[in-house]
């Protein structure tokens, strides 16, 4: 029963023109991941503020998160800028950084970055998605901090308040 539901739901897409998402190349597939793994939501200048800058895409926020205990973050500047982005990483290192929380300099990365679920992204998905940040235009732009608990953040931020 359940493999006919599945094959009549597959023919009624394929019959009005709805084929399953799938991208014909490797950057168009990686734009497609960068987009339902919502990258912007926070990588995007002014993510989060009602006007997100889309025509500079994925080059970091200048609104922070505070964590209590831990500090504020910015989410970086993913274009591949050779100063301010991710220029000067391989594509190793990018791929280790949003699926193992590790930064090349060893840095962890802030638990708001959802590594842990993309930990289990397949290596050609992975790949699509480098190969699709290394198409994005390279901008200048250095987002601030991060910043310890103890340490003044320069730009503003938005809290997470813990459960009691």
């Amino acid at each position: 029963m359940k493999v006919g539901f599945a094959v009549a739901s597959a023919t009624l897409l394929l019959a009005a023109g709805m084929a399953p998402a799938k991208a014909e190349d490797q950057v168009a597939r990686g734009a497609y991941l960068a987009n339902i793994m919502d990258c912007g939501g926070c990588h995007n200048t002014g993510a989060f503020t009602p006007k997100p800058n889309l025509e500079t895409p994925l080059a970091g926020s200048d609104i922070g998160f505070e964590i209590p205990g831990m500090g504020v973050f910015y989410p970086p500047n993913l274009t591949p800028d050779k100063k301010t982005g991710l220029g000067e990483w391989t594509d190793e290192q990018v791929i280790a950084a949003f699926t193992t929380g590790v930064r090349p300099d060893g840095r962890i990365l802030a638990p708001a970055m959802p590594w842990m679920s993309y930990g289990h992204i397949t290596k050609e998905d992975a790949a699509d998605l480098v190969a699709y940040l290394r198409t994005l235009p390279a901008v200048d732009h250095q987002v601030p901090g991060p910043f310890g608990a103890q340490e003044k953040p320069s730009a503003p931020y938005m809290t997470v308040v813990m459960p009691k």
